[in-house]
């Protein structure tokens, strides 16, 4: 059997947001599922010693510029939010918590949360707006505020992050299929052909 394709990506990244809009479709074409792994990059940075892109001397000024044409080209809506960027912990760990539960209903707050944020230019990392998207995507608002209160899905979190550094993710969106690592939605033509032959 296929293994499932492994996405890694951060509810702070732009680039991020645009990998899971087409993730799922992409590997549907080819017969494949997704394993949506959130993880923060300040974990990554870390390591890395890396800072956010915003901050970035010039760089970091045309980022901004590149998250919109970017979005633009992909035919998504994008607008950087007036805090940007922002830490995603609460959002992770709640999709961690739902996943347990229900797959399918993680994935749908994962694409909520991203559109609130990139789109609605709602504030994510509040836990309050964290469990209005999650309940209206289905979600038990209270059980989900209960565990966000405990520790397990603050550890559970703590070993995602440390799992995909051992496995090399050092950004968002991080792709992996079949042991071979992709990095950034610029990507997607080269995960297609991947799919497509097998390798190259």
């Amino acid at each position: 059997m296929t293994e499932p394709i492994d996405f890694y990506f951060d509810f702070s990244s732009p680039y991020g947001y645009f990998m899971a809009e087409k993730i799922d479709a992409l590997a549907a074409a080819h017969g494949r599922s997704v394993c949506w792994r959130p993880i923060l990059l300040g974990a990554v940075y870390k390591v890395t010693g890396d800072v956010p892109l915003p901050l970035k001397p010039l760089k970091g000024d045309y980022s901004k510029r590149d998250f919109e044409r970017s979005a633009r080209f992909l035919g998504l809506s994008c607008r950087i939010p007036d805090v940007f960027p922002i830490g995603t912990q609460v959002a992770a760990r709640a999709f961690y918590w739902l996943d347990d539960h229900d797959p399918v209903e993680a994935r749908r707050f994962a694409l909520a949360a991203l559109r609130a944020y990139f789109v609605d230019g709602r504030d994510i990392s509040q836990e309050s707006a964290v469990l209005d998207i999650a309940a209206a995507q289905g979600a038990d608002r209270a059980a989900l505020a209960e565990a966000l209160a405990g520790d397990a899905v603050r550890n559970r979190l703590k070993d995602e992050c440390a799992q995909a550094i051992a496995r090399g993710v050092f950004g968002s969106p991080f792709v992996i299929i079949d042991g071979e690592p992709f990095w950034g939605v610029d990507r997607i033509p080269q995960l297609e052909r991947w799919l497509e032959t097998g390798g190259f």
